[in-house]
């Protein structure tokens, strides 16, 4: 954890590895609010794209709207699209490994095992458990 100090103006220098952390720096916008006693600053931009980007994010906008309509039928993220899409906020970074086209490819997959009858779907572990000893 990182401590800060209000310098004069006010103004509050936010530790580099903070920063980093959260994928801002000059020119990015932060929301500011007060949460249970405590100071919650926000990323409200994202970071600048160049050109080429912009164009990669349009299409990988569109392929998450698709993802999130029909999963069984979309293709998953390309590895410069799912960076693009943690850079612009769209996907959290610790998620983006499930967007990705390997991942849901073993999503359809698994979806059709199931179909097929290849799998079962447990609701609770005690379940599973049960049918396990079954065997």
């Amino acid at each position: 954890m990182s401590k800060v100090r209000i310098g004069p103006n006010h103004q509050v220098t936010i530790p580099q590895d903070v920063l980093k952390k959260l994928e801002v720096g000059v020119g990015d916008s932060l929301q500011a609010d007060v949460e249970e006693g405590k100071l919650v600053l926000t990323p409200t931009s994202a970071p600048a794209l160049a050109p080429e980007e912009e164009t990669l994010l349009r299409q990988t906008k569109r392929k998450i709207a698709r993802i999130r309509k029909d999963l069984s039928r979309s293709r998953g993220l390309t590895c410069a699209e799912a960076d693009i899409a943690v850079r612009a906020r769209l996907i959290p970074p610790d998620q983006r490994w499930w967007w990705t086209e390997g991942w849901q490819a073993g999503e359809r997959q698994a979806d059709r095992d199931i179909k097929a009858g290849r799998a079962k779907v447990y609701e609770t572990a005690d379940q599973l458990l049960k049918d396990l000893r079954k065997r």
